[in-house]
């Protein structure tokens, strides 16, 4: 074969690999936006169904919800172990060996299988669980799998693409999803991947705008603070979001991490532990009038439109939340988080009278938030996509800055990344590598 031949073979080679890399892409992008839309409105018929119990059988309802956080966990920690917990964790250690991931648990689609049927199995319980994070790890399975399948290389930049996608999916915020890729999911943020990020959210959030509609998230608002409140209230709720949401940071790194005593007696009695947090949400939905189940969707769009909820519902959710994140069970904790911080914003707008109660509560929002996950910008960006409310962006910058930073001195660890570490771990001992 002559040079030219050889170089002309070469080219088309080439030319062959990238146009399959580009249709894996678009191929995987609109499945998992199909996924998102299906996951979502499974999401809301679960919990449905359960407020529909509840309403009608109260105890008897919150009874079994120790029952069911158990079978849950118990199943995950059996036959899908890398399907507990949020799944974003998991995405992130994926991507620290992308070409041995591809072949492994993490981001399978068995495993997505499992998140899927255990995240929804959770909120037919009462789980105070969210999607957000399962579809990060199922979108980011399914992006894999079309590589896989098209036989085509599996970089970083491929599971980043699809758990960034996952996010825009899942909310209909296509901006936070390439910021959440920036802050959490990518480590290095090359440009390679930030164009595969942004062809992927966008082709997700085409499929979901043609089937669901232009929707926003929370409904559209418009609120607003004088320059005066925005000084001394924004800061305010940054402090007390970064400390809430340090908190919960902290109770998850320590029972995941921690070599103390009651935090390794916890985690070789996985079963106990799962029993123990479902009475805690069982009892929290009880006490709240059922305000505390499920992902607090409804009731944290009824706050930020200006309207009442129990005082209760905060503090609730937060307990919910943690406790049901505490158990190990499939499930997320984004929607949840964005409820417990529209509940703290509800409890400091009966201390500021006089406020526009919608706004505290959207700063409550991004503070609490961002004192979780310590992402500001996808906080901030997330808020504003899920509401359309432009004219809080400064405050809501403000409140999110500090409460990251508070954050940062409660738990020092990043909570996805701590988590991540353990997958990791796990997947280099179960490879020998």
């Amino acid at each position: 074969m002559s040079i030219l031949a050889k170089l002309r073979l070469e080219k088309y080679r080439i030319d062959r690999g990238a146009l399959l890399a580009r249709a894996a892409a678009v191929i995987g992008a609109v499945l998992l936006g199909l996924v998102a839309i299906v996951f979502a409105q499974s999401g809301e018929f679960a919990q449905h169904v359960f407020a529909r119990a509840f309403a009608a059988y109260p105890v008897l309802s919150a009874a079994g919800t120790p029952l069911v956080f158990v079978l849950v966990v118990g199943l995950t920690r059996r036959w899908f172990p890398e399907a507990r917990g949020s799944g974003i964790p998991q995405v992130m250690a994926a991507g620290h060996n992308p070409a041995a991931s591809a072949d492994g648990p993490l981001i399978s689609l068995r495993t997505a299988a499992a998140k899927f049927v255990g995240t929804i199995a959770m909120l037919f319980g009462g789980g105070a669980v969210g999607r957000e994070g399962p579809t990060v790890q199922i979108s980011a399975a399914l992006m894999v799998a079309v590589h896989r399948w098209l036989r085509v290389p599996v970089n970083a930049g491929v599971i980043i693409a699809g758990g960034a996608a996952g996010v825009a999916a899942a909310f209909n915020t296509p901006l936070a999803g390439v910021a959440f890729a920036i802050e959490e999911l990518a480590a290095a943020f090359e440009q390679k991947v930030a164009v595969l990020v942004m062809a992927a959210v966008m082709i997700s959030g085409l499929v979901s705008l043609g089937i669901a509609g232009d929707y926003v998230y929370f409904g559209a608002m418009a609120r607003h603070l004088a320059i005066r409140d925005i000084a001394v209230l924004a800061p305010v709720i940054g402090v007390l979001g970064g400390l809430a949401g340090g908190t919960f940071s902290r109770c998850l790194v320590a029972i995941a991490t921690s070599e103390r005593r009651p935090f390794v007696l916890a985690r070789t009695h996985p079963l106990k532990v799962a029993f123990a947090c479902g009475v805690v949400v069982a009892g929290a939905g009880l006490v709240s009038g059922g305000a505390s189940w499920g992902t607090g969707y409804e009731t944290t769009r009824e706050l930020l439109s200006g309207g009442q909820a129990s005082i209760s519902f905060g503090p609730a959710k937060f307990i919910a939340t943690l406790a049901t994140a505490l158990s190990g069970a499939p499930g997320g904790i984004f929607a949840p988080s964005l409820s417990v911080g529209a509940g703290l914003g509800q409890l400091v707008s009966l201390v500021a009278k006089g406020e526009p109660s919608g706004a505290l509560v959207l700063l409550g929002v991004a503070a609490y938030f961002t004192g979780v996950v310590r992402a500001p910008l996808t906080a901030v960006i997330i808020v504003m996509e899920m509401t359309a409310d432009r004219a809080m962006i400064i405050p809501l910058f403000i409140a999110a800055l500090i409460a990251d930073w508070v954050s940062s001195k409660v738990c020092h660890a990043k909570l996805y990344h701590a988590l991540a570490q353990g997958f990791r771990a796990a997947h280099v001992k179960r490879s020998g590598s």
